[in-house]
């Protein structure tokens, strides 16, 4: 059975590019970037390298670059490493990833104060609503650049100028956005600005926060002196290697790539509207990275839909990956404002540099198969 990924917001496949320096990476480049020998200036040379090319792709200065775990590490660094070095009071948003909602939770856990700003129905945070929960003690605010399950691109320029004539920290997590459109951190203004490997063709295990210059983070590891001792451990050299090589290609191919995606996730919506009925696209109305769009096909249950499409050759997610397993809907979707009912019928399809026409054409035929036979198994749906 022919087989076709559309689930790229959770991971994407490895890119050839990628492959082709991380193979030699992990045979060759094996010596301890610390060490001053020969193969430590070795794996030294590629690490700078690599830190090269993931600051370009972000529009920084690489000194400015911390390699990490991934996305969750750069999350969990800026936001707990931010907010113990300068306690007070926190804002983020209500549909931020787990990896911030659960660092504000544990600082919560510690006596600071974390206030959730809503979205509305278009699933875009109002900057308004961010300056009026600004308090005298608030040291940052975690809004992300993109939403990982319906896409929507928040405005964290403009919340980023609330944050600093306010003189507060700006963190924002980049990991849906970075590879997907362009960023520029300067432009941004961001103090703070996570990016993850594995959403733009390098493996997982990788990831990179971008620390501005003068800001303070208290670490969350601790051991050596390692990334200017902002995070303790060996670094992944080959894992950073990939990360710079998959930065330089989309940094290179993204214009193409982004445009190319963006008549793919258009194709794909209006090929299901125009064929399955009590269906819509969640957050439509607000402004979308180009390679996601979520569904909802009222009557039935994601999960199921997911199910039956998997059976029929095609990978697609009711929701954010990290959250897998979870029985109640996605919280992202509750913010926007939806139904449980309608949350819960929800599906993320996500695109990416493999996806095609025709992969998009099979795709449409195959939702429309599989929730035309749910519905007619569903008693909550009133069939015509």
């Amino acid at each position: 059975m022919q087989r076709y990924y559309f689930d790229h917001n959770a991971t994407t496949p490895v890119s050839p590019e990628v492959l082709e320096v991380l193979v030699p990476a992990l045979l060759e480049v094996y010596g301890n970037a610390s060490s001053i020998h020969h193969y430590g200036q070795l794996a030294k040379q590629r690490l700078e390298i690599a830190r090269r090319q993931t600051a370009a792709l972000i529009h920084c200065d690489p000194n400015e670059i911390v390699f990490t775990s991934g996305g969750t590490e750069s999350d969990n660094l800026a936001v707990l490493g931010a907010a113990r070095e300068r306690p007070g009071h926190l804002i983020t948003a209500a549909i931020e990833h787990p990896a911030v909602l659960s660092s504000c939770a544990q600082l919560e856990r510690e006596g600071i104060e974390v206030i959730y700003v809503a979205v509305g129905p278009d699933g875009v945070v109002d900057p308004v609503d961010i300056r009026r929960a600004l308090q005298p003690n608030t040291s940052l605010i975690s809004v992300m650049h993109a939403n990982n399950e319906v896409g929507t691109i928040q405005p964290v320029k403009e919340i980023a100028r609330i944050a600093h004539e306010a003189g507060v920290l700006m963190h924002v997590d980049g990991v849906q956005a970075a590879g997907r459109i362009a960023v520029n951190v300067q432009d941004l203004d961001a103090d703070l600005y996570s990016v993850s490997g594995h959403k733009l063709g390098a493996p997982k295990g990788i990831g990179a926060l971008y620390v501005r210059k003068g800001t303070k983070l208290r670490p969350v590891l601790f051991g050596g002196r390692h990334e200017r001792d902002r995070r303790a451990g060996t670094e992944n050299v080959p894992g950073a290697v990939a990360l710079g090589q998959a930065s330089e290609w989309t940094r290179a191919n993204l214009s193409g790539e982004t445009a190319r995606l963006a008549e793919l996730r258009d194709r794909l919506e209006q090929g299901i509207m125009n064929r399955v009925p009590s269906a819509g696209v969640n957050g439509a109305r607000g402004p979308r990275i180009p390679n996601t769009t979520n569904i909802y096909f009222d009557g039935i249950e994601g999960e199921a839909i997911v199910i039956s499409l998997d059976l029929k050759g095609f990978a697609v997610s009711s929701g954010s990956a990290c959250s897998s397993g979870a029985v109640e809907p996605s919280h992202v979707l509750l913010a926007m404002g939806l139904p449980r009912d309608r949350a819960k019928s929800s599906l993320r399809f996500s695109l990416g540099r493999e996806n095609t026409r025709e992969q998009v054409d099979a795709l449409i035929g195959a939702v429309a198969e599989s929730v035309a036979h749910l519905r007619k198994l569903s008693p909550t749906y009133a069939h015509a």
